[in-house]
């Protein structure tokens, strides 16, 4: 839950700070913690609204209200007990910054007693209570039992509240907190407070008419409550999308269980050749597939340390995203001093990691195309150079937004389930444009999955990317240079003079909230301003690619230097991520350069580490002595099982954080221990359901994908030559990430 700050209004005395925190995550909750669902260009109205609307309108009814309300106060005090013991009290911590009590939200809804011929049932509200001015504040507090108004009040809520009131605006956006229209009143930091409270309250009443009659007329005093949204038992209704889910994974489930005996019973059973197992009767097999993920076996042309990498960066993101857990505690303020403070630099540094994803993709379709194609081959190949990677991303992306239009409405509840019904809604409404890869540029407010811009920018550079590789594939290295550099140099100048005029902050914070919307629509997830990273990477693919079989023979104190700068460049890039966090920070000339040069430049840090370990050492990984302990650490295998995971895992452990979170029935305590433990429990439990997801659906569909295009695709005359490949290839989870294997045997 959520106390809000009211940005436009009030003192200038009083305007947030250059703090403001977006990162990749910026729209996950597009709510305020405390608001209900609150949506951008998404239809409230829609039929597959996540809530039953019309079931709260139905159970109000003013007369029996007030029968129910004079039966509670007058002649049940069990009854009436157990609707204030679920309600709210005066919120904990209030010096930490914590304006919110959540009440019990389960134990409320569990009421539902027969008096009096009547049935009375319980409904969650959330009422948020706003003070006109300070002294109502203070004079409301008075009146509170055992609240010591002139030492707490007087001397410290006023200060602690003015130092929330700047760290809260400027944690606003990453917690869904848009609302900047908010007017309360007086110009004082307790004017701008907005306290949110859980209330148990009969279905039939409004939050108005029960606190009315449980306490007294609030109008009188001066706080305005405003009903955020009600809740219900059973309000959220069946809608098409259910059935769907419930039919194909369920189809899914099938095919595996079938699948599974047949394999097994000829592998196992009756001992057969595994070249006579029918691979499409075996596709959906959880033991070969099962087999395949933990078999740590690499083709001959493999880089090693990718894995490594891979996986590192996949920790760092969920690590990133953990934030959250600090919208979720009762002592935010402490929270939000810790993420400012340079302790706090491995959280918010996180959004960097990134740009890790998108060297590496273009690093690999360079390298796994060049010496396998010309660049006639590619062009009559095109369409399947396309589909192939658009058909390795869909059966996880779509069993995702799949779930998420069905399942996830119903998987938990909780006072905070409210966002996670936003997240609902957004997809039923726009997941055709997340199937298409064209968020980031259709409806980049209210993205499905909102991870997956990612996924936008990286397919439209796939797109892209053939206008390089075409040069690179003739063979000719003038040419393929040439092409490189033009591509890097000018999506670089495009780049530089996009941010020059636009004016962005650099990394992820801003002064308000105008600044947020704007960096994160027209520049983080914008794919210009995204593309350098993936240049670069085409550009150490094709220098990998060069020194294929080669060793690096250069002298080891150049070697040693390089290594130096290149990891004193990667340091000094996470450092500017989060720059704009120092206290007084205000030079646009380094912002509009940073945003130009900061993530190309952690590209050629990352790239030359991938190069140096594959060529400077040999290529090889079986000891830290002779191999090097960076080379050596990446390329262990421990990180081989991530690795092949990291796909179905980015999609997967924002919706497990948010979850759980939104889920909570009370706040959290925020501590830096606490932090690493849900850190760690996000990890293994991501890294659980990816396994399943992996084994029963992506495996599964990637084998059947790769059947299509070789009887699609493959000239009959050409299929008995390349069927042992292809057996092999349909078989080999280390080629995952490789989008041109068929078109290389062709």
């Amino acid at each position: 839950m959520s106390w809000f700050v009211n940005l436009n209004g009030g003192s200038q005395k009083y305007k947030t700070t250059r703090l403001t925190v977006v990162c990749d995550f910026f729209h996950v909750i597009k709510v305020s913690l405390c608001n209900g669902i609150a949506f951008k260009n998404v239809n409230i109205n829609a039929s597959n609204y996540p809530f039953d609307k019309k079931l709260y309108e139905d159970v109000l009814d003013p007369e029996l209200c007030r029968r129910q309300l004079d039966f509670l106060t007058q002649n049940n005090t069990a009854l009436m007990f157990r609707f204030q013991d679920a309600s709210a009290r005066l919120p904990r911590g209030i010096l930490q910054g914590n304006f919110v009590d959540l009440g019990n939200y389960h134990q409320c809804l569990e009421i539902n007693e027969g008096a009096e011929n009547m049935n009375i049932q319980g409904k969650y509200c959330m009422a948020r209570v706003s003070a006109v001015d300070n002294s109502q504040m203070i004079n409301f507090l008075s009146k509170l039992p055992s609240f010591d108004t002139k030492n707490i009040v007087d001397k410290m809520m006023t200060a602690r509240v003015n130092e929330y009131v700047k760290l809260e605006g400027s944690f606003q956006p990453i917690f869904g907190i848009t609302d900047r229209n908010i007017r309360v009143g007086a110009d004082n930091p307790m004017s701008l407070v907005q306290s949110g409270f859980g209330m148990c309250i009969p279905a039939s009443c409004t939050t108005q008419e029960a606190l009315s009659a449980f306490f007294f007329n609030l109008t009188g005093t001066g706080i305005s409550v405003n009903e955020d949204f009600c809740r219900l038992p059973n309000d959220k209704p069946w809608v098409p999308a259910d059935y769907v889910a419930i039919v194909v994974f369920s189809t899914i489930g099938l095919l595996v269980i079938v699948s599974t005996i047949y394999d097994v019973c000829l592998r196992l059973l009756l001992r057969k050749d595994p070249k006579d197992i029918n691979v499409l009767y075996s596709s959906f097999s959880a033991y070969t597939n099962g087999r395949r993920l933990l078999t740590f076996k690499s083709s001959p042309n493999s880089l090693y340390c990718i894995d490594g990498i891979r996986a590192l960066a996949m920790f760092w993101v969920i690590a990133g995203h953990n934030i959250f857990s600090v919208a979720f505690s009762f002592n935010r303020l402490d929270g939000f001093q810790w993420l400012i403070s340079r302790k706090a630099f491995w959280i918010t540094s996180a959004p960097i990691t990134v740009d890790t994803f998108f060297m590496i993709s273009g690093l690999l379709v360079v390298y796994t195309t060049a010496g396998k194609l010309n660049n006639i081959q590619l062009i009559r190949n095109l369409p399947i150079f396309y589909l192939s990677r658009l058909l390795r991303m869909f059966p996880i992306l779509a069993a995702m937004i799949l779930y998420l239009v069905s399942f996830h409405n119903r998987i938990a509840d909780g006072p905070n389930w409210n966002t996670q019904a936003a997240n609902v809604l957004t997809c039923r409404q726009y997941w055709w444009s997340a199937l298409l890869h064209i968020q980031n540029w259709y409806n980049p407010k209210s993205t499905c999955l909102a991870e997956t811009w990612y996924l936008s920018v990286d397919v439209q550079l796939h797109i892209l990317s053939p206008i390089i590789l075409y040069w690179v594939l003739t063979g000719r290295k003038l040419w393929a240079w040439t092409a490189l550099t033009l591509g890097l140099l000018t999506s670089l100048a495009a780049a530089t003079a996009y941010n020059f005029v636009k004016n962005f902050q650099s990394g992820i914070f801003s002064q308000n909230l105008n600044e947020i919307e704007n960096y994160h629509i027209y520049y983080y997830i914008n794919t210009l301003t995204r593309a350098s990273p993936f240049f670069v990477g085409m550009i150490f693919g094709y220098i990998l690619h060069t020194w294929k079989g080669r060793r690096l023979q250069v002298n080891k104190i150049i070697i040693f230097i390089t290594w130096i700068c290149a990891l004193a460049l990667l340091g000094f890039m996470i450092y500017c991520v989060r720059l704009n966090l120092e206290k007084d920070w205000d030079n646009q000339l380094v912002d509009n350069i940073l945003n130009s040069f900061m993530r190309p430049a952690w590209a050629m840090g990352l790239g030359w580490v991938i190069f140096a370990s594959e060529k400077g050492h040999g290529g090889t990984c079986s000891n830290i002595f002779t191999e090097g302990p960076i080379n050596w650490f990446l390329c262990l295998d421990i990180w081989k099982l991530p690795a092949r995971l990291s796909y179905a895992m980015y999609l997967i452990h924002l919706t497990v954080i948010t979850t759980k979170y939104s889920a909570a029935s009370v706040q959290n305590y925020f501590s830096v221990e606490n932090m690493i433990f849900d850190i760690t429990t996000f990890l293994i439990i991501t890294m659980m359901i990816a396994f399943v997801a992996t084994v029963a659906i992506d495996a599964p569909f990637n084998t059947l994908f790769k059947l299509l295009l070789f009887k699609g695709f493959i000239p009959k005359k050409q299929k008995a030559t390349v069927s042992k490949q292809f057996l092999e290839t349909v078989n080999d989870p280390n080629i995952a990430e490789n989008e041109s294997e068929l078109t290389s045997k062709k």
